[in-house]
């Protein structure tokens, strides 16, 4: 046997067992003839619920610019409609509403360390604090009067609330800074002007807090996200990942942004308007990106889709509940593990 024919059997071999090895996956059985992996989800995702909330029949409603989940997991919103601020339960009744009190412009809604509502009235220059009931019991601002000082805002956003009872707002429409305001409604300092550099804002249109009490805006027109001390020392800025809309906490500190995807300036007045996308992101504290989705962008109001959404807010079993504005509605996501 001469050395050539060595080698040629040595290549005839190679070629059979590389043969073989392609058709099993890791050599033993014939692919055709193994059973199938079972398919896992290894991706967390969402699925809407139709039949939440139950709303009553002959109850229409606006856009939907403000939504918070309180302790009992009750569903609050507040939108530009007839029975401005409504309650709903997990089952997706109606358990409170309030009467029409003169709101110009719905904005965002908090609920505060004791329970009560804060909203923000972008059109009449006011963030309010009312009772669970609707008894009102602070103004911050001078309704009807714009400004740029420690009395008045210009179109506000958004406001948080910390465990001492100390109040942050995002004048954010017209002015471009936070304002800081003692547990008694007393002005304390404003930081903040517009533009691009770090402490400055373009359109901070939400905020929230952590445990440890820094602070989070949402510069929407600047496409990121503004970590702050409450004395407003600049900590962090998270940027090109979406354009934020609305901010959520939740009790261990994960920092919920809802959205559309990073763009650059068209010919509209806010960046995002009109969004290009709808999505959803999950942080953690040092800015890194825990969870993303996305949903889709449509006006046809189509059951699990989005138009232009505007507030997120998350309950105990991690279900998510989305608001948007052009939709005119509220929708609970159900968390699929």
């Amino acid at each position: 046997m001469n050395r050539r024919y060595l080698m040629v059997q040595a290549v005839s071999l190679g070629s059979i067992l590389g043969l073989s090895w392609w058709l099993t996956g890791s050599g033993g059985t014939l692919t055709g003839s193994a059973a199938a992996p079972d398919k896992v989800n290894l991706a967390i995702g969402y699925q809407v619920d139709p039949e939440w909330p139950r709303k009553p029949a002959g109850l229409e409603w606006g856009q939907m610019p403000g939504l918070y989940v309180d302790a009992k997991d009750q569903v609050w919103i507040f939108h530009r409609g007839k029975a401005p601020v409504q309650v709903y339960g997990q089952d997706g009744s109606l358990i409170r509403s309030w009467e029409d009190k003169g709101f110009k412009s719905a904005h965002h809604m908090k609920i505060g360390p004791e329970g009560n509502v804060w909203l923000a009235d972008a059109g009449a220059h006011a963030v309010y604090k009312f009772t669970p009931e609707g008894k009102l019991l602070m103004t911050l601002g001078v309704p009807g009067q714009a400004g740029e000082d420690g009395r008045h805002f210009n179109r506000p956003t958004d406001m948080t609330i910390t465990p001492a009872g100390d109040i942050f707002v995002t004048d954010g429409y017209g002015n471009s800074r936070v304002v800081h305001f003692d547990a008694d409604g007393r002005f304390v300092k404003t930081w903040g002007k517009l533009g691009t550099a770090p402490g400055e804002f373009d359109t901070p249109h939400g905020i929230v807090v952590d445990s440890k009490g820094r602070l989070y805006v949402a510069d929407r027109s600047n496409a990121r996200v503004q970590v702050f001390e409450q004395d407003g020392r600049f900590l962090a800025e998270w940027r090109n990942l979406l354009v934020p809309w609305g901010l959520w906490v939740s009790k261990t500190d994960e920092i919920y942004a809802c959205g559309s995807s990073p763009m650059r300036w068209g010919s509209g007045g806010r960046l995002g308007a009109p969004p290009k996308d709808q999505v959803l992101m999950k942080f953690n504290t040092e800015g890194r990106v825990l969870e993303h989705w996305t949903f889709p962008l449509s006006a046809m109001g189509e059951p699990g889709s989005l138009n232009w959404v505007h507030a997120v807010a998350v309950d105990s079993k991690g279900d998510v509940y989305l608001g948007d504005i052009q939709g005119s509605r509220v929708q609970r996501m159900v968390r699929l593990n």
